[in-house]
């Protein structure tokens, strides 16, 4: 390996870099982050291409932060480290680029395209990622998260009969929106639980419930009442999707799926259609949740349904352990405290 301390080659490298850095700087006004993505691109790319130049080793690495630090005092962003991850971020998408950045890079943070790097090998599996990034508005720890839970996996896995119902132009972007299973880990909940303190968790963390259902989501209302022929019908969740442009009904059940599931849920969507969505609407979407399904009697049940059905399960990681249940309030004791309390206003 050549030598590097104090070459003419390498102060001349230096001044190249130190001169890329003022000029993207320049320019950052309005874009700071692809121009930051674009310079660190080019610096890894200009360290590779000196590398081989000039012989240099990885040690070069080290005296260019060193000295960018002492010469740049108040730019932020080039220690050793961070300029090892530009050299392996360049290295990474070189070929794929044929020189240059790739745009779809751009779209994320630096932060983003690094864990990215790190954690997924697989370049069609990375932009997989990359792409519902930029959708899903996923921020670093969020995307960590995904990546370690694998949702690749589960997009568009649930079991439907959206493919016989919906037109095939909206069928397979309906199906990508839905998956199986959710994960409803922020939920902490005791055996035996109730379908409506499942329901009640979940509007309490409604922020954390619409990131797992994905973007496009929006929260219309729970147990929404719908009156037919003077009787009363209460959805468990309604939604409205602002990308399907539909209303999504929403059922939660515990345990099992039963093939009545269908029919209720059938039935609701029915009444949307007609008493909720605009004209210009898509049809009203039913998501059933439940824990676990027999996937051919889940099959079975959605075969002669009029309205788009999907049956997904639902995860809850985080359930309190049995010995603890006694300890807790149940519903009915929490109902019936709050009574006496009313009671004893009232005397």
């Amino acid at each position: 390996m050549n030598e590097i301390t104090n070459t003419k080659n390498y102060q001349t490298f230096l001044s190249e870099i130190k001169e890329q850095i003022r000029t993207s700087q320049a320019r950052a006004i309005g874009a700071v982050k692809s121009e930051m993505i674009i310079l660190y691109f080019n610096v890894g790319k200009a360290i590779t291409q000196k590398q081989k130049e000039e012989g240099w080793g990885a040690r070069v690495i080290k005296k260019l932060s060193l000295d960018l630090q002492k010469d740049l005092p108040n730019v932020k962003g080039f220690s050793e480290r961070n300029i090892k991850f530009m050299h392996q971020f360049y290295n990474e998408y070189a070929n794929d680029a044929k020189g240059k950045l790739p745009v779809s890079l751009l779209q994320v943070s630096w932060s983003h395209n690094i864990i990215l790097i790190q954690k997924i090998k697989d370049k069609e599996l990375r932009h997989w990622y990359m792409q519902r990034t930029i959708e899903e508005g996923w921020g670093r720890d969020t995307l960590i998260q995904k990546i370690k839970q694998e949702v690749h996996k589960k997009e568009g896995k649930l079991i439907s009969n959206f493919k016989t119902i919906l037109p095939p132009t909206n069928s397979e972007l309906v199906q990508q929106s839905f998956k199986d299973p959710y994960l409803f880990d922020f939920v902490t909940m005791a055996e035996p639980f109730r379908e409506r303190e499942l329901e009640l968790s979940l509007v309490e963390h409604m922020e954390k419930f619409l990131l797992e259902l994905g973007s496009g989501f929006a929260f219309v209302g729970r147990q929404y009442h719908l009156e037919v022929s003077d009787k009363d019908f209460y959805i468990d969740l309604l939604f409205y999707h602002l990308k399907l442009r539909c209303y999504v009904v929403i059922e939660l059940k515990k345990g099992e799926f039963k093939p009545s599931y269908s029919g209720q849920v059938n039935f609701y969507c029915s009444i949307v259609d007609d008493v909720l969505a605009h004209k210009d609407d898509n049809p009203t979407i039913g998501l059933i949740l439940c824990q676990e399904k027999d996937e051919i009697v889940a099959e079975y049940s959605l075969r002669n349904m009029s309205q788009p059905i999907g049956i997904s399960e639902y995860e809850l990681t985080e359930v309190l352990p049995k010995e603890f249940v006694s300890s807790l309030p149940t519903i009915e004791m929490i109902e019936n405290e709050f009574s006496n309390i009313e009671l004893n206003e009232n005397k």
